[in-house]
């Protein structure tokens, strides 16, 4: 299914029926402030096996990220310096993924690597599922290296590779192509394992 959400202003029924497909443990592709991703509830194991079976990703040996609506619940899910938390306050909402170490409360499938990687991006489509959902979502760009560009920033076309594998395209416009930017903050000296679309400001 191909839902069209308008970024500037999410239809409260729209977003209500991609809801009701994440609690379900349903599959979802959205944009975010860089590329179309992926995603499911970050909590339910069934479905973030079912995204890393799909990818091709073996959840033991892959870092798996999260979107969170801001920064508020980070501690639930991520253990998060002092220093940390300040540089994400400088950069988020925005297209980063920062590596931290794992908390308790994420499910199993999250504990065996022990760094999860937070984004908030700043896209209101997605904060909005995240924040009606109550829980993070797992995310997974929909790029594949060999994918022609077009096939990964149309809606349309996304949709007619994926309908048969995910249970909802949202239609949110044209998205990007390149990449969050990937901070290891595992430790305080902070590391930039992947430069993408976003400068980090410290």
């Amino acid at each position: 299914m191909l839902i069209k959400i308008y970024p500037e202003n999410p239809n409260p029924r729209e977003i209500d029926k991609v809801i009701d497909v994440l609690r379900d443990g349903g599959l979802v592709i959205y944009p975010t402030d860089t590329v179309y991703a992926i995603g499911c509830d970050a909590l339910n194991v069934r479905a973030v096996e079912k995204i890393c079976q799909m990818k091709g990703i073996n959840p033991q040996k892959s870092n798996l990220s999260i979107i969170c609506y801001d920064l508020s619940n980070l501690s639930e899910y991520a253990k998060v310096s002092n220093t940390a938390f300040k540089l994400m306050k400088k950069n988020l909402p925005g297209p980063f993924t920062f590596i931290l170490p794992t908390s308790s409360e994420l499910p199993k499938i999250y504990k065996n690597r022990k760094e999860v990687g937070i984004r908030v991006p700043d896209n209101n489509i997605i904060r909005t599922l995240v924040k009606e959902l109550g829980n993070p979502i797992l995310t997974m760009s929909v790029h594949d290296d060999d994918d022609v560009i077009e096939y990964s920033t149309d809606p349309e076309l996304i949709h007619e590779k994926y309908e048969n594998t995910v249970d909802i395209v949202i239609d949110g416009g044209y998205g990007g192509f390149e990449a969050s930017t990937v901070v290891d903050c595992t430790t305080d000296e902070f590391e930039i394992v992947r430069q993408g679309k976003g400068e980090l400001i410290y």
